[in-house]
């Protein structure tokens, strides 16, 4: 088994929240859904224009993965 201690809480969470969004919007690529700390807001952008979706929307979808 793998320890998770060296990965930081939010890339493990989401890690979880990536396979959900694939599952539900199957167009999305890992790139799409590559998270980085420092360019989160970015990756949430592209997000948004690719489904078509508001912040509040994109909020909500990612609020109940």
């Amino acid at each position: 088994m793998i320890a998770k201690k060296n990965i930081p809480a939010p890339a493990l969470d989401w890690a979880g929240k990536k396979a959900k969004f694939k599952l539900k919007y199957p167009t999305l690529t890992d790139a799409d859904l590559n998270f980085e700390e420092d360019k989160k807001m970015r990756m949430l952008d592209k997000l948004q224009v690719k489904l078509g979706k508001t912040t509040k929307e994109l909020q909500a979808i990612i609020g109940t993965l």
